[in-house]
């Protein structure tokens, strides 16, 4: 068999595209070929011309944009300056993850299929479009694309009759190895990894700003569903500087309860210090991870025990348990064959990591801590649009935050790990302390304040919307603002109130729920045509819309080609082409969230 060099590239958003890559290396693994994995930011782009075999992983996030973790590699790989030769030399596959109910499912990963092969790549296969959508998850469609790839990689090379494949229960190698300290080191040297700000440079995820918690105030009628929260932090002396349409990241932890819970279930002694190590040359430890570091920081910090447990995890679970019962349902439930038991188990009713391991008590306490961070990923950071600017709040940083809570057919709530986190914070009981930096987000606000304006903003999809208009107080600020209630959930009510008495907003409401035949904002938009037609067409306004990704922007697109054809006449492939236009130009910009 030739020495195959295989590299696995992911862009990753939420943490699937890496799974699936981690399952390549396994598979590779386990017919003996040597493999790779990164995230495609942290790969030397330029040494893309030296692989003979490459697999790229990409997700597709909002309205068809990239991975945060793979937008350098795209901004790159998209230099119209790149001889069609560049990747002559190299086969390539490209998996993509996405959901079929929105408008530009898999649009990364098709995209980047077709640039490779303009850059003279040679696909091994079609590329493979995952969809959340399906009944099974994405893994309906990468199983069999999995089964195709690997007969093309080993090509004429099949595995020689003295090796055979792994099988699936035997465990492969952990990444690191948790090395137990005999004696407590001092306090410090844990703190001293995540207290302080670089000075060098602004806040970061491996050095985080603890941000004093000011204020945690329920903005939502008592008796409404949903508890919704404006939250404000103090961020003097941080480094921290934002302008509207900017996004906060904030690092959530573990409940006390669920942390203690776990501990007992692997028989682990919280109070117990560990270094990590490496099993592999090369391999990075987690960066965010101090050394040494507390089990009990571990997974109060680290470990997302909370999180739904995707296949890969059951798939290793099984491969450690002892107790036959359990690794025959373990191995059942990562089969092929299981995943309709494994998303009635699992994915439907949202069942976490700490429900799943105390179903299964006899593997969980033989669980060898070694594999703490190959079954457990590691809780990532939640991003929130600001809803404050530096110029009415200076020192401050705003979000409005919904308390996520929901019932499935288990008994206890499922409930949202940063958002309930937070909404428990009582800084009027003693001072609080939350980790958080800021990166751009993916709205941009002209910068003559006398362009006009039309945000779209239903729910808590204003939050951005109050910094822009925070940030330019002048005339042409269009606001369509959409809730159930008047007196239930319209957010900065009089804060708008006063802003359009003094001419600086125009206000448009839509409270879907005050009369029978429910009405949302883009009824308001259609109704308002004219208005939204002028703005655009004859003042080159610049259009904004944020809020759920599910429905509503289909839907907003949808009333803004209406306008188009109703107002200016435009016949429908000319409205759509004028659409288009808008969001070429970024005069239409879109911040939507699952």
């Amino acid at each position: 068999m030739p020495n195959t060099r295989l590299l696995v590239l992911f862009g990753s958003q939420t943490g699937t595209a890496q799974d699936v890559s981690e399952r390549l290396s396994r598979e590779a693994w386990r017919r003996e070929l040597g493999c790779r994995v990164q995230a495609l930011d942290s790969y030397p782009v330029v040494n893309l011309i030296n692989e003979p075999l490459v697999i790229f992983v990409c997700a597709t996030t909002g309205q068809g944009e990239p991975p945060d973790n793979m937008k350098n590699f795209w901004r790159f790989i998209f230099r119209r300056n790149l001889p069609s030769t560049s990747l002559c030399q190299m086969d390539f596959a490209v998996l993509g993850l996405g959901d079929s109910s929105y408008a530009k499912f898999n649009f990364v990963a098709k995209k980047l299929h077709r640039r490779l092969l303009q850059l003279g790549g040679s696909a091994l296969l079609p590329v493979c479009l995952g969809d959340d959508q399906h009944e099974l998850g994405p893994d309906a469609t990468i199983d069999p694309w999995l089964h195709d790839l690997w007969e093309k990689v080993l090509g004429p090379h099949p595995l020689p009759l003295d090796l055979s494949l792994t099988p699936p229960g035997v465990p492969w190698p952990s990444k690191f190895t948790l090395k137990f300290l005999q004696e407590v080191p001092s306090t410090c040297s844990e703190e001293l990894c995540v207290t302080g700000t670089d000075p060098q440079g602004p806040p970061s995820e491996l050095q985080p700003f603890l941000a004093p918690m000011v204020t945690n105030q329920r903005v939502t009628g008592p008796s409404h569903f949903q508890d919704v929260r404006l939250i404000e932090f103090d961020i003097t002396g941080s480094g921290v500087s934002f302008v509207a349409g900017d996004v906060v990241l904030i690092q959530p932890e573990n409940t006390a309860s669920h942390v203690q819970q776990f501990c007992q279930a692997l028989g682990l002694d919280a109070a117990q210090h560990f270094t990590l190590q490496p099993r592999e040359p090369g391999v990075p430890c987690p960066a965010r991870l101090p050394q040494p570091c507390s089990i009990q920081r571990l997974v109060s910090q680290y470990l997302d025990i909370a999180s739904v447990p995707r296949r890969s995890f059951f798939e290793l679970l099984a491969c450690l348990s002892c107790h036959e019962l359990e690794r025959e349902k373990l191995l059942e439930l990562s089969s092929a064959q299981g995943q309709e038991d494994l998303c009635e188990y699992c994915t439907r009713p949202r069942r976490t990591v700490l429900e799943v391991l105390c179903d299964f008590p006899h593997t969980a306490g033989a669980i060898p801590p070694d594999y703490l961070l190959d079954l457990i990923p590691l809780i990532r950071p939640r991003a929130f649009s600001i809803a404050s600017s530096l110029l009415a709040h200076p020192s401050r940083l705003q979000i409005l935050v919904a308390v996520v809570q929901y019932q499935t057919r288990l008994k206890e709530p499922r409930r949202g790990l940063c958002s309930n986190w937070l909404a428990s914070l009582d800084p009027g009981q003693g001072p609080v302390r939350v980790p958080l930096w800021v990166r751009s987000g993916g709205l941009t606000f002209p910068k003559t304040p006398d362009t006009p304006v039309i945000m779209v903003g239903p729910g808590t999809g204003v939050a951005p919307f109050r910094a822009a208009i925070q940030e330019r107080v002048a005339q042409g600020n269009v606001l369509f603002f959409g809730c159930r209630q008047r007196d239930q959930d319209f957010y900065w009510e009089a804060e708008w109130t006063e802003l359009q008495t003094r001419g600086c907003l125009t206000l448009v409401t839509a409270f879907s729920r005050e009369q029978e035949q429910k009405v949302y904002v883009q009824h308001r938009l259609r109704e308002l045509g004219p208005l939204v037609w002028g703005l655009l067409d004859l003042r080159g306004a610049h259009f904004y819309l944020a809020g759920n990704a599910k429905y509503m922007p289909a839907d907003v697109s949808d009333a803004l080609t209406s306008i188009f054809q109703e107002e200016g006449g435009l016949s429908g492939p000319a409205a759509a082409a004028y659409l288009a236009r808008l969001q070429r130009t970024l005069r239409f910009q879109t911040e939507t969230w699952a």
